[in-house]
């Protein structure tokens, strides 16, 4: 296993920002019906001994890897996408067990890319969902995709719909794609339909925030977020489910991230006392 020295561990604690404006031509947020809900205590909650840990990742670096080899950033992106192949493998049999890992693959802001790199992504994407869907059927493994879909191609559309309805008995391991996502926008529409319905107890609040990043039912608060590629900031995602979060940095660019690195996180994680505001019972009194 690797050593820790390219891992920088933080607490979330990410300060308060402001709200971009955003369109009218948002999508409606709708209160889920019964289904899997977050404990009454909220995000701040003990993890269960042996309960499979969230996982959230932002991939971050494949433009610079590519850069740094003299090639085109697209080439950064077909690396990340098998990078990301091997590390789904790699959480199925990971310890602490993964239940639910969440990718950072196309952030709303991230429209502000060059047109030709935009198309490039969105056509991987679309060739990743059309390829992998068989293999997560076999495996056993759920997909979805959370974020906006108004702005997606319609060929796009119909390949998210078709690799979540395949692969939704799959119980292994459920894997999350934020694609067109903003954690700001899940928030301030949860916001807004609180606004309007004057009265939402922090349940339904919960499920307003869901509902705003397409989720069709909640998923528990994440435990771990990487960040691969230097960078140490959160980049609107999951801005809500990383109150509890625990940080780890990694300075290797996504496409060289590897197995070792994930077992080094996890180790990490492992290692760190995780209070929610609490005090440890050997020390009250």
């Amino acid at each position: 296993m690797r050593t820790d020295s390219r891992l920088v561990a933080r607490r979330a604690e990410a300060p308060p920002r402001s709200i971009d404006a955003v369109g009218l031509d948002q999508p409606t947020v709708l209160i889920p019906g019964p289904g899997p809900r977050v404990p009454r205590e909220g995000l701040g909650r003990p993890q269960d001994a042996g309960a499979p840990i969230h996982l959230a990742i932002i991939m971050d670096g494949n433009g610079r890897w590519a850069a740094a080899r003299g090639l085109p950033r697209v080439a950064g992106h077909q690396q990340g996408v098998k990078v990301v192949r091997d590390t789904v493998k790699a959480a199925c049999g990971a310890r602490p067990a993964i239940g639910t890992i969440s990718l950072y693959a196309f952030s709303a802001d991230n429209w502000h890319r060059p047109v030709g790199e935009v198309c490039a992504l969105m056509r991987l994407f679309e060739r990743f969902l059309r390829a992998e869907a068989p293999k997560a059927v076999r495996e056993g493994i759920r997909v979805s995709v959370i974020g906006r879909r108004d702005r997606l191609s319609a060929p796009l559309r119909a390949g998210i719909e078709s690799i979540e309805e395949r692969t939704r008995a799959g119980r292994r391991l459920h894997v999350r794609i934020a694609v067109d996502y903003s954690g700001r926008e899940a928030i301030w529409l949860a916001a807004r339909h609180a606004v309007r319905t004057g009265d939402l107890s922090r349940e339904q609040f919960e499920a307003a925030i869901a509902s705003g990043r397409g989720d069709p039912q909640a998923v528990p608060p994440v435990d771990l977020l990487v960040r691969t590629g230097g960078e140490q900031r959160l980049s609107d995602f999951l801005l809500w489910e990383c109150a509890y979060a625990e940080l780890c940095f990694l300075s290797v660019m996504w496409p060289d991230f590897t197995a070792a690195d994930l077992e080094g996180a996890l180790a990490s994680f492992a290692s760190r006392e995780r209070r929610f505001g609490r005090v440890p019972p050997s020390r009250a009194g």
